[in-house]
């Protein structure tokens, strides 16, 4: 299959400030890409660079046919003081289709709320966007983002600030939504333990180490991968079936 999306040996940052060189990376149309790296280190902005909001400082982007891109920000970047529905934010996704501007047609309402199903939502449509609590607040704008219909969905960590239950109900979200088999997902993440039970491939990003490194998620789950990305030793652990990630001398990365 082709890729939905291709970075050749880029070299991405702003102005003329180089914050990352050397960056290959192609987005499959059956992709689970988790970028993973310390706050500051670079994601958004290869996440920018990969969606083609920010032109790289050299090397090519590729996006080889058209592309429908469904992007859920941050929940500490949406006004909850939006006197709106829900379901108003779930139908906002429908918008780059239609137009700004343009009046929302009776199947778009009808998309908006399949999304909203899907997100497990449904009957939260009249709700106020405000009264949700965090975690329905996150699975509301991913069905923003679904209600575009997209091939690919980019996530900018949708887990951050969430408790250990309703990230994980979020990631479960996210692991249905691709394996329907009709959603690549992107999603950055500054926590390893979030996607290490979920993506397919990880790839680790830290500016002020100028690392970049990219592959299959057993491969970057070796611990000398990890060592590399957090400067000190780290092991991976199973329990019941769940992968958990930890320096040696205890804490969390």
């Amino acid at each position: 299959m082709a890729p939905l999306i291709r970075l050749d040996n880029v070299t991405i940052g702003y102005g003329r400030v180089a914050l990352l060189s050397g960056v290959s990376l192609s987005v499959e149309p059956d992709d689970f890409l988790a970028i993973v790296g310390p706050n500051g280190g670079g994601k958004t902005t290869l996440l920018r660079a990969l969606l083609g909001t920010l032109q790289p400082l050299s090397g090519r982007r590729e996006q080889p046919g058209p592309l429908t891109v469904g992007y859920v920000p941050q929940r500490d970047h949406v006004d909850v003081l939006w006197p709106l529905t829900t379901g108003d934010v779930v139908a906002m996704g429908r918008i780059p289709a239609r137009g700004a501007g343009r009046r929302l047609l009776p199947e778009d309402e009808r998309c908006a709320r399949a999304a909203l199903d899907r997100a497990g939502l449904g009957e939260l449509w009249e709700r106020p966007f405000r009264d949700l609590s965090g975690g329905q607040r996150q699975r509301t704008l991913i069905a923003r983002a679904l209600a575009a219909e997209p091939q690919l969905l980019a996530l900018d960590e949708p887990t951050n600030g969430m408790d250990p239950a309703a990230e994980l109900s979020a990631m479960d979200l996210l692991r249905e939504l691709h394996g329907s088999g009709q959603i690549a997902v992107v999603m950055i993440s500054h926590r390893l333990e979030a996607v290490a039970n979920y993506a397919k491939r990880l790839a680790f990003v830290d500016k002020e180490q100028a690392l970049w490194r990219v592959g299959p998620l057993p491969e970057m789950l070796r611990p000398e991968e990890l060592s590399r990305l957090y400067g000190r030793e780290v092991l991976v652990r199973e329990e019941g079936g769940r992968r958990f990630v930890y320096p040696v001398g205890g804490g969390s990365p």
